[in-house]
């Protein structure tokens, strides 16, 4: 499992080590203290509170910090070691695995070391004097029985015999003078199933390719079920199975992907040419598949071409009513990542104003997911924080946006995992909309892009914090209108603006002036005018959330097009919103009727 990465850090000093960890651990975020570090992913006000929380939660840590600030926040939640997420203390000259170090912290620290040079202070005995840890494999290896590594390990440092049964010398990770000819402990490698190990401890090899095909929108439990049962019959354990295996036109497949899902295992995909090679080594050849899909054999060919060259089919294909499966045996742990193609995935992704802490976390998770990041220049430049060197980003120029939103879905379709970088939300006045505009106008003709996966990721709007800022002006019924008429005809804006102040709601306006267009916001005023007191509310917003920002609250009156630009948001108040000053400032509400119900209690 691959656990997110807390980076914990209390002052400046701790958060500058940090950035320069965090690009070399994937899925690592800063945490710092909130009256202590400017610039950080997630601020907290409680040390204490916050660690426990992460802890609980899964996450592993990573601190910048005492060790004893760790254990006594960390103490009163142990309860399953087996379960409990890495916790590492990290100082000057050492790095700590302080729990969690047979489940990911003994290597954390390892990379950690060799990243700031560094020393790892490993103390798990394993580790320390035998050089590994049985009950840790390296990825995509399982072990069967956790409970037998503890013996065997203490077995090894005591200087008994331990024998070494892995007839296809598959395990090279483990030292062979460890082990001896004979022994009554002994480390099994096996792809099979083993009922009872009795004191043997048993480590089960990534080397199988399940290889699965299925009718159009057949239900995940039945192609779960029919894969399991063709491993259960073959007597193969699924902690062998590196992953599963398909033809690329089930990319889409949601039986398929949810098969991957149930055994833990990534899921690659092969194009009809790349199975069809293989035809000579199926079993079961259908010239009825081939007319279909292009190939032989999807289930059989999958399995093939995903455990490589070398490779047995160990279970030729079975069916079901619906589905087909088969099982590949690879001559060496397979890689899943080196092998066919995963399913593309593009995430639409609102970044908010830009500043670091306004970045939902959600949106963090993504980009740092992402194998590819597109956008706008200016937008990228504002996560450049979070793009790590093995990242490739993808810069565009403003007015681009069909361009940059094509690229984005033919890199995903491509099997890359994309960001779609929007400024805001990505779904106000951003590109989440023209993506599925032109997946429905264009899918027809690319099938490929109906196979990718679509997902998006809400950000911190302008609206929202430009009305944060003033106070409460939109806590009432409110509308947003753009005032850019390059999308829009400016007759339908004008209908949308009369009908704004008919209904008396408060406003929120996009693209309110640009070098060519001024007369659309002095429109809009005298819209509002007729409808509205002079001495409305309005606020307008300029580069929130970055060092240069700005808002000012004047009358409607006054409103005019020296008043904005496009980096700015207009906020409008009704007929009803208040200004009053508080602390001295300017602050902005639209009330909601509680003193009407106040005055009926």
């Amino acid at each position: 499992m691959n656990r997110p990465i807390a980076l914990i850090v209390l002052d400046e000093a701790a958060a500058l080590t940090a950035r320069r960890l965090k690009p070399a651990l994937p899925g690592a975020e800063i945490h710092g203290l909130a009256k202590r570090v400017a610039d950080c992913d997630f601020p907290f006000a409680d040390t204490m509170a916050h660690l426990a929380s992460l802890f609980q939660m899964g996450t592993s840590i990573i601190g910048f910090c005492a060790a004893g600030i760790l254990i006594r926040a960390v103490a009163p939640h142990l309860a399953d070691k087996r379960t409990e997420p890495p916790v590492l203390a990290l100082s000057d000259a050492s790095v700590v695995p302080l729990l969690g170090g047979h489940h990911g912290a003994n290597k954390l620290a390892r990379r950690i070391a060799e990243i700031l040079n560094l020393h790892a202070a490993v103390t798990t005995s394993g580790d320390a004097r035998l050089g590994l840890a049985l009950d840790d494999p390296p990825p995509g290896w399982h072990v069967q029985n956790i409970d037998a590594a503890k013996p065997i390990a203490a077995g090894l440092l005591a200087g008994e015999a331990v024998r070494l049964d892995d007839p296809l010398k598959l395990a090279d990770w483990l030292p062979a003078d460890l082990f001896s000819a004979q022994g009554e402990l002994c480390v099994r490698v096996t792809e099979k199933t083993v009922a009872d190990p009795g004191r043997d401890l048993i480590l089960h090899p990534p080397v199988l390719a399940l290889g699965v095909g299925c009718e159009r929108n057949l239900a995940p439990e039945k192609l779960i079920a029919h894969a399991r049962k063709t491993l259960a019959d073959a007597g193969l354990s699924e902690l062998s199975v590196a992953c599963v295996a398909s033809l690329d036109l089930k990319a889409d497949e949601e039986a398929v992907q949810a098969l991957a899902q149930a055994l833990d295992v990534p899921v690659r995909f092969f194009t009809p040419p790349e199975l069809e090679a293989l035809t000579e080594r199926l079993q079961n050849p259908s010239a009825i598949v081939f007319r279909e899909t292009g190939c032989h054999g999807v289930a059989e060919g999958a399995a093939l071409a995903a455990a490589g060259p070398s490779s047995e089919l160990i279970v030729p294909k079975t069916k079901s009513t619906q589905a087909t499966a088969a099982i590949a045996r690879s001559s060496a742990p397979i890689d899943p990542q080196s092998v066919g193609r995963a399913r593309g995935h593009l995430y639409v992704v609102g970044i908010g104003p830009g500043a670091a802490d306004l970045r939902t976390p959600e949106a963090v998770r993504a980009l740092a997911a992402s194998t590819d990041l597109v956008g706008y220049g200016l937008y990228l430049d504002l996560i450049a924080d979070l793009i790590a060197p093995a990242q490739k980003r993808h810069d565009g120029t403003m007015g681009a946006e069909e361009d940059r939103v094509r690229q984005a879905i033919d890199l995903a379709a491509e099997g890359r995992i994309v960001s779609l970088v929007c400024s805001g939300d990505a779904g106000i006045y951003a590109l989440a909309t023209l993506v599925f505009e032109l997946l429905e106008r264009d899918g027809p003709t690319r099938p490929d892009w109906l196979r990718i996966g679509v997902e998006v990721v809400p950000g911190l709007s302008a609206l929202l914090m430009a009305a944060a800022r003033a106070g409460a002006p939109l806590n009432h019924d409110f509308c947003v209108i753009s005032l850019s008429d390059l999308l829009t005809p400016m007759e339908t804006i004008r209908k949308r603006l009369k009908a704004a102040a008919e209904g008396d709601f408060a406003l929120a306006l996009y693209n309110p002036v640009s070098k060519k267009r001024r007369e659309q916001i002095v429109e809009a005023r005298d819209i509002l005018l007729a409808s509205r007191p002079a001495q409305t509310p309005v606020m307008v917003a300029r580069n929130l959330g970055r060092d240069d920002e700005r808002l000012d609250i004047f009358p409607l009156s006054e409103l005019g097009p020296d008043k904005a630009d496009m980096l700015s948001i207009v906020l409008i108040g009704n007929s009803e919103t208040r200004l009053v000053l508080h602390d001295g400032k300017p602050r902005v509400y639209t009330p909601r009727g509680y003193a009407g119900k106040h005055l009926q209690r």
